[in-house]
Formats: C-alpha cells, sequence, structure tokens
C-alpha cells in the first residue's frame, strides 16, 4: 500500500498546559482513528533552515514546516480525506505527498 507525508505547516501553540492537553487529546484522538494506517505518528519540528546553491537562511522560508506524519493509504484521495480530520486545520494547513519507492 502507498505511503503518504502529511508535512505540516503553521498551527499555534497552546497557551496553558489546559489548551496543551486538550490538544494533545484531539491528536490522539485523530492518529486512533487512522488505526493501523499510521506508519510513523511523527513530531512537531523545530526552526528551519533553508538550504540552496547560493547559501543557508534561516528564517524558515514563506512557509516553514512544523511537523510531519507518515501514514499509508490506497490512494492520494484516500490520504487527503484522512488528512481533513487533523487538528492543525484549526489554524494550519497540511501538504500531502506520496512517497515514492526507488
Amino acid at each position: 500500500m502507498p505511503e503518504f507525508v502529511f508535512a505540516y505547516h503553521g498551527g499555534k501553540k497552546p497557551e496553558t498546559p489546559e489548551a496543551g492537553a486538550k490538544a494533545m487529546e484531539e491528536w490522539g484522538a485523530w492518529f486512533a482513528g487512522m488505526g493501523d494506517a499510521v506508519v510513523n505518528p511523527g513530531n512537531p519540528v523545530g526552526q528551519s533552515w533553508t538550504v540552496s546553491s547560493t547559501g543557508i537562511t534561516h528564517d524558515g522560508g514563506a512557509n516553514p514546516l512544523s511537523g510531519f506524519t507518515v501514514v499509508k493509504a490506497d490512494s492520494m484521495e484516500a490520504a487527503a480525506e484522512m488528512a481533513k480530520g487533523c487538528p492543525i486545520l484549526d489554524g494550519g494547513s497540511i501538504e500531502v505527498a506520496q512517497v515514492i519507492e526507488m
């Protein structure tokens, strides 16, 4: 079955411990709902740097990555439907890309 990367952009850091606990519950419920489709739940990521042939920038780019998850699904459409339930969509977005087997 094909694998897909969910690349998270944006989102917001919880302002209180209670909001953090609620966010963790929402993420946990979303992951549980996907069951065995979750290959790697991933993690949030820190400040990103961009490396190109002209050098290194430390600003994270126009739309910096904030985290990732890897899932398996029958198709891009099925993976995108799975992504629609993600809590990050409250203020953020998700890129969905198929992992190409080499």
